[in-house]
């Protein structure tokens, strides 16, 4: 944060990261408010969330060719007409497909500004005279806490003001941390990453190791994947085991306790946790994830649920520190806001994937036991792929930094 610079755009995304955070659920509410359907919102949401994945990394392809400034504004400027459109439709009555289409928009527009901040810091901190890994290991957990805080605020916030104020404050708030703190952002030019010269590359070009099609960072795509099949997957199982235990209420409570130990973990990696390789700590935290999604499956009691997430959540920020620690490493300087977006993106795939495939898992005779299994499976096999793509994650290293 001493770095020039570096404290004004981390604080500049803060408040945009929380808008992030509210929107979908600020749409869920909204919709359903209106059309009593949570069909319908499921509709909307869906097709805001499939948008984003999709459109994002073709935005970062353009920002990483002309710049993050010349391409953010006018695509925020962008996401405030699509999210004024979705509540005009809504509160108008307009049919389920126009809903579906302004989501479509709004997904299509939002920026990724954790992607865009973790563009920033790897653009500051690889030239630098310390190494790479051990100056951008703290810069990334700063980035995985300030993520963390704003999904665990941006939800609550989304709630309290569509049912204390408006139907659609949630998402009006929303789009304007967004739109408001996206613009801030943007407006700090002296820390974007130099717009490359070199022809915006396709996630299917793999010229050179540094190229997004690169075995290392693919192996890194996976390993998102796998974080996201945890997400989607862990949500669902507590939820449903919270409801075995009559505790149905606390489930949002105890996933709180695990972003908490995610958050405390974090911290404590950022400042002791780079003594060696991440190439070689990657394995090593993929197996120890897998290994205690496993232990809500001993809890008999709603308090023992809510120590057994605590193990879980003390693994996740290590892993996503050190996964985007390697992605800024894998890659050219050329594809950075690129491959931090797709990460994203992987992510949110293995999120829904999960989400949907375990709903219909714990639903069956198997219950939630079966639910948690999943993303233990997912993982090992995960930390068994990186310790044999070890290699390719160095090798490609070297070639990133050549």
């Amino acid at each position: 944060m001493r770095i020039p610079g570096a404290a004004a755009f981390f604080l500049a995304a803060a408040p945009a990261r929380v808008g992030v955070a509210m929107t979908g659920l600020g749409m869920v509410w909204l919709v359903h408010a209106e059309t009593g359907s949570f069909g319908a919102a499921g509709l909307v949401t869906g097709s805001f969330a499939v948008a984003e994945a999709l459109v994002g990394p073709q935005a970062a392809r353009f920002m990483d060719r002309y710049g993050q400034p010349r391409v953010l504004v006018p695509l925020l400027l962008a996401h405030a007409g699509a999210l004024a459109a979705l509540v005009v439709t809504v509160l108008t009555g307009a049919p389920t497909v126009a809903l579906m289409a302004a989501g479509l928009a709004a997904g299509a527009t939002i920026p990724q500004i954790g992607a865009l901040s973790s563009a920033r810091w790897s653009a500051l901190l690889r030239g630098g005279a310390e190494p790479a890994d051990s100056a951008l290991a703290p810069a990334f957990a700063l980035e995985t806490l300030s993520n963390e805080a704003a999904f665990l605020l941006g939800p609550a916030l989304a709630v309290l003001a569509a049912t204390r104020l408006h139907p659609a404050a949630g998402t009006v708030l929303a789009g304007a941390l967004v739109v408001g703190a996206g613009l801030v952002f943007a407006a700090l030019r002296g820390t974007a990453p130099e717009p490359t010269a070199r022809p915006m590359r396709k996630i299917g070009d793999g010229r050179g190791p540094s190229g997004l099609r690169s075995h290392g960072f693919v192996s890194l795509l996976v390993v998102n994947l796998a974080l996201g099949v945890f997400f989607g997957a862990t949500q669902v199982s507590v939820s449903a085991l919270a409801a075995d235990l009559h505790a149905a209420p606390a489930a949002g409570l105890m996933y709180g306790l695990m972003s908490v130990a995610s958050l405390l973990a974090g911290l404590a990696y950022g400042k002791y946790g780079r003594s060696t390789a991440p190439a070689d700590q990657l394995p090593v935290i993929l197996a120890f994830l897998g290994c205690a999604s496993l232990l809500p499956l001993l809890a008999g009691t709603p308090w023992q649920l809510g120590l057994a997430l605590l193990l879980p959540g003390a693994g996740v920020a290590p892993c996503i520190v050190v996964s985007s620690t390697l992605i800024a490493s894998v890659v050219d300087r050329s594809v950075v806001t690129q491959a931090f977006t797709w990460a994203n993106s992987a992510s949110a795939a293995g999120i829904a994937f999960s989400a949907g495939a375990v709903g219909r898992l714990v639903d069956g005779p198997a219950g939630a036991g079966a639910g948690f299994a999943v993303p233990s499976l997912a993982l090992a096999v995960t930390a068994v792929l990186a310790r044999a793509g070890r290699r390719a994650l160095t090798t490609d290293r070297a070639g990133a930094s050549g």
